[in-house]
């Protein structure tokens, strides 16, 4: 399997769900699976899930499910004829009652339409393709827009309305149904989608506490409010998803590159993982190499610092499922040769929290790690705290993260630079040092001769927090 420490995230389709498909991906270097609940049946989904464990088993790896929430996701409905083209400077009609009669009116999904939109505003469907003006609503059922830019619309498309406040929840009932099956198969990451503030993360937060499930939150961020909001949004999240596709429809697509650069540092500022989604290898859709444009997109993401890289429709409906991993994972192994990635270092702010001890004890061993060209860091952890916290510091040192706490093993794989084991003896601090070193001398992750960093927790089998940094041989 290929050693890079930015992960690489693959959703899973028609094209690659099978058992052998999901083998030769990760083989090549997929750290993280991701569900898109937008498309497919809950059967497919369930056996999708199987598959990804099924393979995990076979192979003694960990990877990471991120389940997608479609949240309230705007569509227009069927077309009749399935498209139809809209004129520049003329006037559609669009309602919210569904109707058998042909009578030039486009069909919207959403209920509140007409209550919500004011006149001014824009429509954008087709990701951002066509754009109208709203000339009038009567606040029920109906909403009358001029066509600025036209073209042809087909059935289903999506609908942006990037000034208006909109007034469905962010999870619809689909979502919820959604939740049920994603938390029954335990998976590792919910993502959210159309996160609008806090108050979005901590209603999933609640629903997840209640079933006792372990899954942490994505909060995808392509709404201007969530940009607004993106200091409590990241206090109150996991991980956050940079998801252009709907971020540059919704605000002006020149602003993307720049939010993309704040949106990561932010992250590693906050030691909360980040991933950089959307086109990142869009011709490979069907061509079997990508355009050097994509090749560089990839790359900035990685200098960047992002946790990790997304691949969409290149996976799921894909011609090269496994290659476009390949060809990704050479990109990134590349990359991280560079220099400026590494040693993000943040000294701990004064506190009197029980965290300040641990920040400190990560802050001092990244520093070290670096001053003695330390082989890797090995952290003890049962909520995996260290883990996301050296994450954060960028060390040039592997991170290995021991935990005899299950549910986080395959949750570690969408953090930068994370390899997780599976211990569970605790016998004495200096017994699982010796221990752990022997295991991965085993598993020729060290060789002899490495220096290398330890941190737990004395005493030991007490799980507390991590006060102790030890340096040594193997």
């Amino acid at each position: 399997m290929i050693d890079k420490k930015t992960k690489i995230v693959a959703t899973l389709g028609p094209a690659s769900s099978d058992k052998e498909t999901i083998k030769a991906m990760i083989l090549e270097g997929l750290n993280v699976c991701r569900i898109n609940f937008s498309h497919g049946s809950h059967e497919v989904h369930a056996q999708t899930f199987e598959n990804i464990r099924a393979v995990d088993k076979e192979l003694g790896t960990f990877t990471a499910i991120l389940a997608d929430l479609q949240g309230p996701k705007l569509r227009v409905g069927e077309i009749p004829g399935g498209v139809m083209d809209l004129e520049t400077n003329s006037e559609i009609v669009f309602t919210t009652k569904k109707s058998d009669k042909e009578d030039g009116k486009l069909y919207i999904t959403y209920p509140e339409f007409a209550k919500d939109v004011k006149v001014g505003e824009r429509i954008l469907l087709d990701d951002g393709k066509l754009i109208l003006e709203t000339i009038s609503t009567n606040g029920k059922n109906e909403v009358r827009a001029k066509v600025l830019h036209g073209g042809p619309l087909s059935s289903n498309k999506g609908v942006n309305l990037p000034n208006t406040k909109i007034s469905l929840p962010c999870l619809t009932p689909k979502d919820l149904e959604d939740l049920d099956l994603a938390l029954k198969y335990d998976v590792d990451w919910l993502g959210l989608s159309f996160v609008r503030n806090a108050r979005d993360i901590i209603e999933l937060k609640h629903l997840i506490k209640i079933k006792e499930k372990h899954a942490r939150i994505v909060a995808k961020i392509e709404k201007p409010e969530a940009i607004d909001d993106i200091a409590d949004i990241i206090k109150e999240t996991d991980a956050l998803m940079v998801a252009r596709g709907d971020l540059g429809v919704e605000i002006p697509l020149q602003n993307v590159p720049l939010v993309q650069k704040m949106l990561i540092t932010k992250s590693i500022k906050h030691a909360k993982p980040v991933i950089v989604a959307t086109q990142m290898m869009e011709s490979m859709i069907e061509s079997f190499t990508p355009t050097r444009a994509e090749v560089n997109d990839v790359a900035n993401a990685v200098l960047d610092g992002a946790d990790a890289v997304m691949l969409s429709a290149e996976t799921s409906v894909g011609k090269h499922p496994v290659e476009v991993i390949r060809v990704m994972a050479k990109i990134v192994k590349e990359v991280e040769t560079a220099e400026e990635i590494y040693h993000h270092e943040e000294p701990p702010a004064e506190s009197k929290e029980d965290r300040y001890v641990t920040d400190s004890i990560c802050f001092n061993a990244t520093r070290l790690s670096n001053r003695v060209k330390a082989r890797a860091i090995i952290t003890m952890t049962f909520s995996g705290y260290t883990g996301f916290k050296i994450s954060s510091q960028r060390p040039k040192a592997d991170i290995f993260v021991f935990t005899g706490n299950r549910s986080i093993l395959s949750q570690m794989s969408l953090v930068w630079g994370v390899k997780s084991f599976y211990y569970d003896k605790m016998v004495s601090t200096d017994h699982t040092i010796a221990d752990i070193k022997y295991i991965l001398k085993k598993q020729k992750e060290l060789n002899e001769g490495d220096m290398v960093i330890h941190l737990a927790s004395i005493p030991i089998s007490e799980a507390g927090m991590t006060n102790m940094l030890k340096l040594g041989k193997v």
